[in-house]
């Protein structure tokens, strides 16, 4: 006996949607090394495990040649799945449909999804493939993006919101995704830009390639836009697989916690001599990291934009943390306005989902010159300090080296309600350096004298003795603990332990005004 006429109809019409934009437009798109919509939620979902929405929706104009190319769904895939176990929302725009642009039924089909995972508490993961509005729509297609925007504005700070850029993605289509928590892009296949290269060389005669005007690498390293860079669709889809394994489902849960091996006792004696004599030779901040970690492993976001900062994810006695570094290996770890704002919004992400923050802290200070003060660094400084004292969740700091001037009191200090703030022998807690400050002390003393280098080497010896020593403040109790360097990762464990329920309230309000 065959098939129900009807069921028989169901499954063509499931197997024309499946198609996206025919044969011919797939193997275009397999040809330029990309995967299609579907086999792009295949690599990131569990199993089996997605559930498609809207899967016989069509647009709805009828104009400007619009009438012969309906496809079912549109030019967009939504729906639900599973990653490692946990739900998810996914759109994945489809290419292969008229260049991913979106219609009204595109945008409609992303806002369902998008109040779905609101309401129920679960992340959204979007991937991008568009080229823009689509045009022959007008108007309907730009008010699309506005709704979609909106309800990535409802939605920031209660669930994770990932965008994964998949190809070139123009116009409206990258504003969703700077709304959204973490962006992922393909090394020499995704693209992001407000103009494309043809408007600029109209308007500004600059010749430039898309990669140069918009590719990965510009936007790891110059604008500060991209998070997380792939090598291929593979390896950037299985990157958002790992991240998630850090994040809370929303910001009602806390962050999911990971059993390990490693000793939460474990003492590294290699710490104790991991900082140099000189307090002015650099060192990997991030080897201190990686030692201190379960099982060494560090989720590091933007790795080479303001890399005279160190931020990303790990854990603790399989509790997931976010960790903030000053790294001496870059401008010797001063706060710039980059390092200011990659820091500050990191934070900020982390106290809206419940990750606690450890600081590791060796920063000289600010860094001086026109270009930075002229360029607002007051105000990016002032980012940074508004999101540690913003923030409610437990606040771990440890001071292992330099921490001068208002920079101490930026980087999670006791005055911006850190919870447990420790220091190493090594630190160095103070208005300046000694050397700045014995010439500001000592001026006239060093003009007169015979050998003013031996005076001033002499006098800043006692500075470092008396004042920028980490016993001064512990004295005042602005430092809880001197520990030796072995013990920062059970001390740290320890500490998140006895935090782990600790919440700071913020006063009544509708929205502080960060300086923006």
């Amino acid at each position: 006996m065959g098939l129900d006429p009807k069921i028989e109809e169901l499954r063509e019409r499931r197997r024309q949607g499946q198609l996206g934009g025919g044969e011919e437009r797939i193997k275009r798109q397999h040809d330029a090394g990309r995967n299609t919509a579907r086999e792009r939620l295949d690599i990131l979902l569990d199993p089996g495990t997605f559930r498609e929405l809207d899967a016989f929706v069509k647009h709805r104009s009828s104009s400007f040649g619009l009438e012969n190319q309906k496809y079912p769904g549109d030019s967009v895939v939504t729906g639900w799945g599973t990653i490692n176990g946990r739900l998810v929302y996914v759109f994945s725009q489809d290419f292969t449909i008229m260049g991913g642009s979106l219609s009204e039924v595109h945008a409609e089909k992303i806002c369902k999804v998008m109040e779905m995972a609101t309401r129920t508490g679960a992340p959204l993961i979007g991937l991008n493939d568009s080229g823009g509005a689509r045009i022959q729509e007008g108007v309907v297609s730009l008010g699309g993006y506005a709704d979609i925007f909106l309800r990535n504005t409802l939605a920031s700070g209660v669930i994770p919101q990932i965008s994964v850029i998949m190809g070139p993605c123009a116009g409206g289509s990258v504003y969703s995704p700077a709304l959204t928590d973490f962006i992922f892009m393909v090394n020499e296949t995704s693209y992001m830009f407000i103009t494309g290269p043809d408007v600029v060389k109209q308007v500004t005669h600059e010749d430039v390639t898309f990669e140069e005007l918009g590719g990965a690498s510009v936007h790891a390293t110059k604008s500060g836009v991209c998070h997380v860079v792939g090598e291929n669709e593979t390896q950037t889809l299985l990157l958002v697989r790992e991240m998630l394994t850090y994040l809370p489902q929303n910001n009602m849960e806390d962050p999911p916690f990971q059993a390990t091996k490693d000793d939460p006792l474990r003492a590294d004696a290699e710490l104790d001599t991991i900082i140099p004599d000189s307090p002015n030779k650099p060192y990997d901040i991030k080897e201190i990291v990686n030692r201190i970690v379960d099982d060494g492993v560090f989720y590091e976001i933007q790795p080479e934009y303001a890399a005279n900062i160190v931020v990303g994810f790990a854990r603790l006695g399989g509790h997931s943390v976010g960790i903030v570094a000053n790294q001496p290996m870059v401008l010797a770890g001063v706060l710039d306005i980059k390092a200011s704002e990659k820091a500050g919004r990191f934070i900020r992400f982390c106290d809206c989902f419940n990750i606690p923050i450890i600081t590791l802290v060796d920063v000289p200070g600010y860094l001086p010159g026109t270009a930075q003060e002229h360029n607002g660094i007051i105000m990016s400084g002032a980012k940074l300090l508004y999101a540690y004292c913003e923030a409610t969740v437990p606040k771990l700091t440890v001071t292992v080296r330099k921490s001068y001037g208002g920079a101490y009191c930026v980087m999670s200090s006791k005055h911006t309600r850190g919870d447990l703030n420790l220091a190493w022998p090594t630190a160095e807690i103070a208005v300046m350096g000694p050397e700045g400050a014995v010439e500001i002390i000592y001026r006239r003393d060093l003009k007169e004298a015979d050998d003013p280098a031996a005076l001033k080497a002499q006098l800043a010896g006692e500075y470092r003795e008396h004042l920028a020593n980490p016993y001064i403040a512990a004295e005042r109790g602005f430092v809880d603990d001197v520990i030796e360097p072995r013990e920062t990762r059970a001390r740290l464990i320890n500490g998140l332990e006895v935090f782990q329920n600790k919440r700071d309230n913020n006063p009544p309000k509708k929205h502080g005004n960060i300086p923006l």
